[in-house]
Formats: structure tokens, sequence, C-alpha cells
């Protein structure tokens, strides 16, 4: 919301690895902004060594460890800015601004299903670790191209209290096809009272629809350009019945329901 304390932070690189093919973790160390982040909130980077490109990018934040003082983050190399980022050391330094936008908000006690697409994976993970330690049922439903470009499969295969499902498009680990139709077995199956999903916009839009369709509330969560990320500059503008709103600071969480797609 547009009431989010924003707090800038000069961070330090702990570790940035390559777990797959054009995705990798990197771990910063961050104790402000690791502590105020709720599930789905993201961060504003400013990439070092980067003088010709001053503009900041948002990177949804996978996890974090408060009492260590660290974030870490899911990216994808997709462009100069990421790719330059994924020949980052430890020991470099970048600014940080965060948390920015809202959070992911459940009903209480729902029964939650959580559909993750490739990267998408990531804005669900804490919001996954929360509803775990609260005992709560969940079911996750991730899809990526192939088994090894899974990479946070381990870390929700550990949690308890949750039920995992996985697709691959090339059909090498779980059901051979795109996660949609878990999510439409896991929907129909009438165990849950509420969605959240995240992933490529057709992904958003099928599941969202699935939702609509039995009757379950519904959150997405969004990605758009963003270039200041204080909901300023208006490139991040998201179609809703309500008119037009701000992915960075009304967003990134929406109303499926609210979305014009």
């Amino acid at each position: 919301m547009g009431s989010v304390k924003r707090l800038e932070e000069t961070t330090q690189i702990v570790s940035n690895i390559k777990a797959a093919e054009n995705l990798y973790f990197i771990d910063v160390h961050s104790p402000q902004i690791a502590q105020a982040l709720r599930p789905g909130q993201f961060i504003h980077m400013q990439i070092p060594g980067m003088p010709d490109k001053i503009l900041r990018r948002p990177f949804s934040v996978y996890k974090t460890d408060a009492e260590a003082g660290t974030l870490c983050v899911l990216y994808q190399v997709v462009g100069a800015g990421t790719e330059h980022l994924s020949t980052l050391n430890a020991g470099e330094r970048c600014s940080l601004i965060g948390p920015i936008g809202n959070a992911w908000a459940p009903p209480a006690g729902a029964r939650c299903l959580l559909v993750g697409g490739g990267v998408g994976a990531a804005p669900l993970f804490m919001l996954a670790q929360e509803l775990a330690q609260a005992a709560h049922g969940v079911h996750v439903v991730l899809g990526a191209q192939t088994k090894d470009a899974l990479v946070a499969l381990a870390d929700y295969e550990a949690l308890p209290h949750t039920t995992l499902s996985a697709a691959t498009d090339d059909g090498s680990f779980g059901y051979a096809g795109f996660c949609t139709q878990p999510a439409q077995d896991a929907i129909d199956s009438g165990e849950y009272d509420y969605v959240a999903v995240c992933g490529p916009e057709p992904l958003i839009k099928i599941v969202s629809g699935l939702a609509q369709d039995a009757g379950l509330p519904c959150e997405v969560s969004l990605e758009r350009r963003m270039a200041c990320g204080i909901g300023a500059c208006l490139s991040c503008v998201v179609d809703t019945v309500e008119g037009k709103k701000r992915c960075c600071v009304d967003g990134p969480i929406f109303k499926a329901s609210e979305v014009v797609w």
C-alpha cells in the first residue's frame, strides 16, 4: 500500500549462486529491510557497476533470515541488467529500497492453494512458510520448463503441513505439461478456500478464471516494468475495474476479481 514505510540500505552481497540455466539465488545482508519485509513485497535494487543504467530493478523477495539480517532473491537472467547482476561476487555492495508494495492477505483459517510458475515460485515462498508455521493446510503447485528449473522445489518440500505438486513442460518431473492442470485438479477437489498465484501472465489469467468459476477468492502477484518504484512515474499501471492502479504501490498483489485482463 502507499503507506508502507520504505527503507534504503547500502547492502553487501553474501552470495550469488547459479541454481540452473539463467536462474540465480542472490543473498544480501540487509538487516533493516529483511526485518520489515512481509510475504509478497519486493525490493528495488541499484545494480552496481552499471553507471549508464541509473534506474533500479524490482525484484520479488524469495525469503528472509531476520536473525542473520539477510534476504534472498531468486532471479532470472533476461537482459543486460540481470546478466551483469549474475557476475557480481560476495562482498560487493549495492543499494536497496524496500519493502515496497503490499502483502498477500489470505482469509484467517483458509485452506490455501498456492500456484507458482517459473520464478513465480519466489513471491509465494514466504507466504507458504507463514502458513506452514501456523499449521495451516497448504497445497503448493509449482511449474517450470524442466526439472532443473524447479530450483525452489527442495525448500518447498521441507515445509511442514504442506502438500506439493509439480509440473514440467518437458515431462522430466511431476505432471507432464503446464501447471494449470494440477491447479485445476486442486480447485475442482473443493478442498480450498483461497488461491494465490504468481508467474507468467497467461498462467495467472487461467488460474484466476478457474478460481472465479469455483467461487474462490484469489489473489495474484503481477509484474510490470517499474522505473521509480514509488508510484510517481506511472510506468507500471494495471487496468482494474476501479480504473488504472500502480503495480508498485497499489500492488503487486491484487484481487484477481479487480484486474481487467
